[in-house]
C-alpha cells in the first residue's frame, strides 16, 4: 500500500509542532504510523553529507543555485520514503523583499503531496504566543502583518494545489482547544 505524503505548514508561533505531536500520538494509538520530517533539516542533512555546510546557519549563505539543487535532492529523497510521511515546512517565508514560496515547483513535482495542511489561528493569539515564547528569536511583527502572512499562505497553498492536484485542509489551533485541533489533524491524516 502506497503511503500518503502530507505537507504541514503554518506561520511561526501558530503552534504547528504541538498540534502535530499530539495528532501523531493519537494516530500511533490507532496503529497508524507517520514518519515526520522537517524539510529544512532534511535539506541540511543533504548539504552536510556533501560537505557544503556544517551547521544550519551556513545554509542561508549558500549560493541560490546550490540551495535549489539541495532542495531538489531533498525532495527526491523524501519522495522515495515508503509509507506515510508528514513534511513540516514553511508555505512561504517572509523576507525583507517580500514573500518567498517555501516549496518551489521543482520541490512540489518531486514530492507530489496528497494534502497540504495549514495550521492557523487568530492573529492576536499568534502575536501573544510569540511574545511569551522566550525560547525562540522571532521577528517582531504586529497582528496585521501576521494576518497578511496567514492570508498569503492560503494563496500559496492554492497554487500548490494547482500544481499537484492535492487537497488543502485548514486546521484551527485556537488557545485552549489543542485537543480539538490535534483530533482534526489526526482525522485528516487517517
Amino acid at each position: 500500500m502506497a503511503g500518503k505524503k502530507v505537507i504541514i505548514t503554518g506561520v511561526p508561533g501558530v503552534g504547528k509542532t504541538t498540534v502535530v505531536n499530539e495528532a501523531l500520538k493519537k494516530l500511533k494509538e490507532d496503529g497508524v504510523e507517520y514518519q515526520s520530517i522537517n524539510f529544512g533539516t532534511f535539506m541540511f542533512e543533504v548539504a552536510k553529507s556533501e560537505g557544503i555546510a556544517q551547521d544550519r546557519d551556513q545554509m542561508r549563505a549558500l549560493d541560490r543555485t546550490v540551495q535549489k539543487r539541495l532542495q531538489q535532492l531533498a525532495a527526491q529523497a523524501i519522495a522515495q520514503i515508503p509509507g506515510n510521511v508528514l513534511i513540516d515546512t514553511h508555505a512561504s517565508v517572509k523576507t525583507p523583499k517580500g514573500y518567498l514560496a517555501g516549496l518551489p515547483e521543482w520541490v512540489l513535482r518531486e514530492i507530489m503531496p496528497d494534502i497540504v495542511v495549514l495550521v492557523e489561528t487568530d492573529n492576536d493569539q499568534i502575536l501573544m504566543r510569540r511574545l511569551s515564547d522566550e525560547t525562540r528569536m522571532r521577528d517582531k511583527e504586529g497582528s496585521r502583518s501576521i494576518a497578511e502572512h496567514q492570508q498569503f499562505n492560503r494563496s500559496i497553498a492554492a497554487a500548490y494545489a494547482m500544481v499537484t492536484g492535492c487537497t488543502i485542509k485548514i486546521i484551527t489551533n485556537a488557545d485552549f482547544l489543542l485537543e480539538q485541533a490535534s483530533q482534526n489533524l489526526a482525522e485528516t491524516l487517517r
